[in-house]
């Protein structure tokens, strides 16, 4: 996903990001290869228990209604904590959850009311999980490599999550329901056990009083790679703690008060919220008949189009940014999420989709590869966690609100219709960020931060 110049580290030349890095990218392949298993199982399990597009929807807004309840409370968290044991503490949660499902499927007594308790659940613990990960990433390697660890991390994630998890649900689905939900919770198992292996501590480090008026005094390692080393402990400055309230308040002024990221966070949430708009319904829309009409495996092997896409841009995502900027390089992506929801929605053959798909997954990913590295490049490390939370509050709060309505969308005016109101809406949503994201503004803003 990047293609960054290599910057020497302690962990030595051959391996430049690390032991500890390592650790965190299996972790994240292995999980994610469960969460593309169920990908898969889960819409093909909702399926089984009822054919309405409302109740059908009303998994992936069990799923998403905690990014729009708890996010906050998880960022604030994250900055309180060691990040690496909340991820670790958050997997075993989920490995519990998907084993409880898996034996309730294997008993035959799960229902699309279970499916929504246990989705729920995973959200909870999916918000704590995320906004770790997303904060611990500046304390595993060195600023200048984040965007080839990123890049690393999200090639894992789409091979994992896109291209081998969904096939291989949608045959063991065919097989046994109950199998790759027990897979599922393997995985979190074994993603828990590598992240606990990580070494050193995660809290995030903060500030002195004076630091933290805009003054020297930052907290710091004087070695400005010792955050990478697998033995790193990051100074923590000894600050009174706070109510949450104000904590989770701290990180809203802070990216309220921040132009570039303001709009990306309000970018993000149209994004994410139309495009849960039609993806709620997708597995519906794939398998009707008078559309797409795959079966159980098709849909699986639909669903890993998007992988190839996705696994591409994280391997060119640095050299795009390079050569033609961050700016055109994120409208690109902007434009793609107009156009391909409404071609999508217009087409009825399953290669044009899937085709479709894969550029989807491109600009997505390329979009997360630029956005992540900017963040966490800009965001000082002491409001890491609450400031990611409150952009993916924004970015990802959308997406129970997106799916209920495209339940709504699709049950009254038919599958196709939630992929034409994505597309226009987004479309109406991009004109006021126009004079906002450019690569001057991009670039003033990560030179701002170095200050």
């Amino acid at each position: 996903m990047s293609a960054t110049t290599d910057q020497p580290t302690p962990a030595g030349e051959h391996d430049p990001l690390g032991r500890n890095y390592r650790k965190l990218w299996t972790a994240s392949f292995i999980s994610n290869l469960g969460d593309g298993v169920d990908a898969a199982a889960l819409p093909l399990l909702a399926a089984a228990l009822t054919r309405d597009p409302t109740l059908f929807a009303g998994v992936a807004v069990a799923g998403r209604l905690p990014w729009l309840v708890f996010a906050l409370q998880a960022g604030a968290i994250a900055d309180r904590v060691d990040r690496r044991r909340l991820m670790a503490g958050a997997n075993v949660v989920r490995f519990a959850l998907m084993a409880v499902l898996g034996v309730a499927v294997l008993g035959d007594w799960a229902s699309i009311w279970l499916l929504y308790v246990v989705a729920f659940s995973l959200g909870i613990a999916e918000t704590l999980f995320d906004n770790a990960a997303q904060a611990i990433m500046p304390s595993v390697v060195t600023r200048p490599q984040l965007e080839r660890a990123n890049g690393r991390l999200y090639a894992g994630e789409m091979v994992a999550n896109q291209f081998l998890g969904p096939p291989l649900g949608g045959f063991l689905f065919a097989v046994a329901a109950a199998v790759p939900i027990l897979l599922d919770a393997g995985t979190f198992l074994v993603a828990a056990g590598l992240i606990a292996w990580m070494t050193g501590s995660y809290a995030a480090r903060r500030p002195t009083p004076t630091a933290a008026a805009g003054g020297p005094g930052v907290v710091a390692d004087p070695d400005p790679t010792a955050a990478a080393r697998d033995d790193a402990q990051p100074a923590i400055g000894e600050l009174p703690r706070r109510r949450m309230r104000a904590e989770i308040a701290e990180g809203l002024g802070w990216l309220w008060g921040h132009r570039l990221l303001r709009t990306l966070a309000v970018l993000l949430g149209f994004m994410n919220g139309l495009s849960m708009m039609f993806f709620a319904t997708f597995a519906l829309f794939a398998t009707d008949p008078d559309i797409l009409g795959l079966g159980e495996i098709g849909f699986g092997f639909l669903l890993t189009a998007g992988a190839a896409g996705s696994v591409l841009a994280s391997l060119v995502a640095g050299r795009i940014v390079e050569r033609v900027g961050r700016g055109p390089t994120l409208w690109t992506t902007l434009i793609g999420s107009v156009v391909i929801p409404v071609a999508t929605g217009a087409s009825s053959d399953a290669f044009v989709v899937g085709a479709l798909s894969a550029g989807f997954g491109f600009v997505a990913v390329v979009w997360n590869v630029v956005t992540v590295s900017l963040r966490q490049t800009i965001i000082p490390d002491e409001l890491l966690g609450r400031v990611n939370s409150v952009y993916r509050f924004i970015g990802w709060g959308s997406m129970p609100i997106g799916a209920f309505l495209g339940g709504l969308i699709a049950s009254s005016f038919g599958l196709r219709a939630p992929w034409y109101v994505a597309g226009g809406v987004m479309a109406l949503a991009l004109l006021p960020a126009t004079r906002v994201i450019t690569s001057r503004t991009i670039e003033e803003a990560r030179a701002a931060a170095q200050d």
